[in-house]
């Protein structure tokens, strides 16, 4: 039995008569500038509503369970400052990423017109799409849940309800990076209202039956009397005992899972970033094309030209040049 290579049906792609141009109907006309990029992925939607709503519960918890009520108003300000500029920054990156075109390629572009457009010279071959009819770019991939190639993608993430590609790539990395800060911020809050309040219980404990006179007279009273012991202390909480334990939880949960999570994706989108390789193309193994640039330009391409306080900024739109008219062309 003759074994077939595995670039055979990449090879298929290479035959003119593959491409059947006539068979494309011309592709739809642009929408008006400014036309926001939105997936109508129902799974999607849903995981970016939740993401949504885990940051805004780490803000409840952390603004009226831990800073407020405390009476360290220069570490409430300090810490409630840093958290709120990092969870700001966080979501607004989601956004970004979320509603960024992430490098789709015109749709039914595979018409006649467009390929004699190109001027292909001899022993130059395109590669057409046949599930969205499209001439695809070197290094493009199609997206089953975009139903659209996208140039350089590296995979589609429902938490973005959006593909991570060529001009989003930035936002999903400050993403990762500004949950990764929050959850690591929000644990080590989190510990030191444990301690304190552990710690100021004992203390007023102490305080109320240690002392000799005042403290054993108030104690005697209250036993008379049956009525608790009333110590003066700084509340750890405006909530009850359980339910500030129960919402601390549930949020050193969600704190270390998101930490763990976007820190390894954080990882792997820099690794893949310096290395000029998305996650498809290192599953895939795909034979490498294209030009291999230093680890710092490759950073540049993604986050911008030249280094900048903007690489931290999700509203600083990355310049990434021009597309190239040959891009389809191999």
């Amino acid at each position: 039995m003759m074994l077939i290579p595995t670039h055979h049906f990449r090879d298929i792609e290479r035959k003119p008569e593959y491409l059947q141009p006539e068979k494309c109907v011309p592709p739809p006309q642009p929408g008006p500038v400014g036309t926001m990029w939105f997936i109508r992925d129902g799974c999607g939607i849903a995981c970016a509503i939740v993401t949504w709503f885990l940051v805004l519960y780490a803000e409840f918890v952390v603004l009226f369970v831990m800073l407020l009520p405390s009476r360290d108003y220069v570490y409430s300000i300090i810490n409630g400052i840093v958290f709120n500029l990092l969870a700001f920054l966080a979501l607004a990156s989601h956004c970004r990423a979320m509603l960024t075109d992430p490098g789709a390629v015109p749709k039914g572009n595979a018409t006649k017109e467009f390929i004699e457009s190109l001027q292909l010279k001899p022993g130059q071959v395109v590669y057409k799409c046949p599930k969205c009819c499209s001439i695809k770019p070197d290094r493009a991939h199609h997206c089953s849940v975009c139903k659209r190639c996208i140039r350089k993608m590296d995979h589609h993430c429902p938490w973005v309800n959006n593909c991570v590609g060529e001009n989003n790539q930035k936002y999903f990395v400050l993403f990762t990076m500004y949950i990764a800060l929050i959850s690591l911020h929000a644990l080590i809050m989190v510990g030191f209202h444990f301690l304190h309040c552990f710690e100021e219980d004992w203390t007023n404990q102490q305080q109320a039956y240690g002392l000799p006179r005042q403290g054993a007279a108030e104690a005697r009273i209250s036993m008379e009397k049956k009525q608790p012991l009333k110590v003066r202390s700084t509340e750890c909480s405006s909530f009850s005992p359980p339910t500030t334990v129960i919402l601390l939880i549930l949020l050193c949960f969600e704190g270390l899972l998101f930490l763990i999570f976007t820190s390894v994706m954080f990882g792997t989108q820099v690794h893949s970033i310096c290395t000029d390789e998305t996650g498809i193309e290192q599953l895939k193994k795909e034979e490498r094309r294209w030009a291999k640039k230093t680890k710092w330009m490759n950073m540049k391409a993604v986050f911008g030209h030249p280094f900048s306080l903007g690489w931290a900024s999700p509203f600083a739109t990355p310049d990434q040049g021009k597309a190239d008219p040959y891009q389809y062309v191999v």
